[in-house]
């Protein structure tokens, strides 16, 4: 399964953990909001869209990282 490999390594797996923490409470107003559960329809979530906007790229990265390690751990394994 491909997306297990990804997942047992360290730096994607941290960086998909970052990007749900990070990302997530603000994904949840925005969908409460539109379902009608939020008290106000048109939210302006301040801390939330700060807490995305920094986690966002560093998550991103993290998981571009960690692929990479993948993509040269499968070529030493095939040069082997």
């Amino acid at each position: 399964m491909m997306l297990g490999r990804f997942l047992a390594n360290r730096l994607f797996k941290l960086g998909v953990i970052l990007l749900v923490l990070g990302t997530g409470p603000l994904f949840a107003i925005i969908v409460a909001a539109e379902l009608g559960l939020w008290p106000d329809p048109n939210p302006n979530p301040i801390g939330p869209g700060l807490l995305a906007f920094f986690t966002f790229w560093p998550a991103v990265a993290l998981m571009a990282l960690g692929a990479l390690q993948l993509r040269r751990a499968g070529r030493h394994e095939d040069e082997a």
